[in-house]
């Protein structure tokens, strides 16, 4: 026991700060959250860090931080884990590092001054980044607008906007295998919804908050610029069997450059009747918008409800007509599989296939290429195949 007057340690300062916010009527939702991973204490972590699992914390940070403070942080620690920021939003980090960490501690820093209404429980560190300006936005889209706001973007330039209040392990994030990324997304939804059930029994007034977190904080535009983007990259390679020919005069052989251009991307699109055209126009207007930076070979539009009902070509030069001139048809039952059988008896191989559904389909098939699932209004559809991303029906 400590006695009278015996200074905390930066220990049990943590220890204590996770405690009152497990106890507190507020955050007691988040305690399942806040039991995932390990929490220790560093003599070398200058803030606080955390890899999406794990958290650190810096000693000397820790001791310069009043309680209320110390609070802040450890929720926010936990708010990157909750919204899985480092597996979430990695193709942001790889674009531009510094961005990222402020994009996602943009987003956070709001909702926690937030939700503290005033009552002192917790309070932002003064090294903690926040503004109004970013207000009911994602990451992605914070991100998006201070990238868009450089003259020159800089993947090593820190932008002026310092270091904020912790750090983020992305390198530390991406080395989890795939299993144990998996692992840790389904702990921490499990972890969200059963501290939303306790919550809600308790009567906490964070119960609402959390059932909104049960929503992803992702923006399906982003997901599918990012599928199109990785997926579909062109590669650029080297081979020895065309030597460079600016140096064969001088008895020297190098390999020569060759650009390989992406061949053909598949857009299926359900039109059993419950995707109407605005939603369809306002869809393929985003696929058309990445496609101008992809810059693919052909794009084939196949318009499916229990069989094909039709097929578009578009080549590179005529992508520009793609929204204004296609020609919907079916609208029939709904069987996905329709779709890879086409493609098997047409010979198509597509480099990804990106599929617009409701989601009432009984069986999801087999794919032989990467295949992406924009599912239109119906958060129940759970692909057994392929990424999958949901778009709500106010969100076209």
């Amino acid at each position: 026991m400590l006695a009278l007057n015996q200074a905390l340690t930066a220990e049990q300062r943590l220890e204590k700060a996770v405690m009152s916010v497990m106890a507190h009527d507020k955050y007691v939702g988040l305690s399942s959250v806040l039991m995932v991973g390990d929490r220790t204490v560093s003599d070398t972590v200058p803030t606080a860090c955390t890899n999406g699992r794990d958290e650190q914390y810096g000693r000397t940070f820790v001791d310069g931080l009043t309680d209320p403070e110390l609070r802040f942080l450890v929720l926010h620690e936990c708010y990157h884990k909750m919204y899985k920021h480092l597996t979430t939003w990695e193709h942001l980090y790889k674009k531009h590092p510094t961005l990222a960490n402020v994009a996602c501690d943009y987003v956070i820093n709001i909702q926690l001054s937030d939700s503290d209404e005033g009552m002192g429980f917790i309070k932002m560190p003064k090294v903690g980044l926040i503004d109004e300006q970013y207000r009911d936005m994602d990451s992605a889209q914070v991100f998006h607008k201070l990238y868009d706001s450089l003259d020159e973007p800089d993947p090593n330039d820190d932008c002026g906007l310092g270091d904020g209040m912790d750090d983020h392990d992305w390198e530390g994030a991406e080395e989890l295998t795939q299993g144990e990324k998996d692992d840790l997304g389904r702990e921490i939804e499990e972890a969200v919804r059963q501290g939303a059930l306790v919550a809600g029994k308790l009567g906490s007034g964070g119960a609402r908050d959390l059932e909104a977190l049960l929503k992803p904080e992702i923006d399906w535009r982003e997901v599918l610029r990012e599928f199109i983007s990785t997926t579909c990259a062109g590669k650029d390679f080297s081979t020895w069997s065309r030597p460079n020919r600016r140096f064969v005069s001088a008895g020297v052989y190098m390999p020569s450059g060759i650009s390989q251009q992406v061949k053909e991307l598949v857009i299926a699109i359900d039109t059993s009747a419950s995707i109407r055209q605005r939603e369809l126009s306002a869809f393929l207007s985003e696929v058309k918008a990445v496609c101008d930076m992809v810059n693919p070979e052909r794009i084939r539009l196949l318009y499916w409800d229990t069989e094909i009902c039709g097929d578009e070509t578009y080549g590179t030069t005529e992508l520009s007509t793609l929204v204004q001139s296609t020609k919907p048809a079916g609208g029939g039952g709904t069987d996905v599989r329709c779709v890879n059988e086409y493609m098997t008896e047409h010979k198509i191989d597509p480099q990804a296939v990106i599929v617009f559904t409701d989601g009432y389909v009984y069986d999801w098939g087999t794919w032989s290429c990467p295949v992406l699932w924009t599912v239109y209004d119906n958060k129940q559809a759970k692909p057994d195949c392929g990424k999958v991303v949901h778009i709500g029906a106010n969100k076209l």
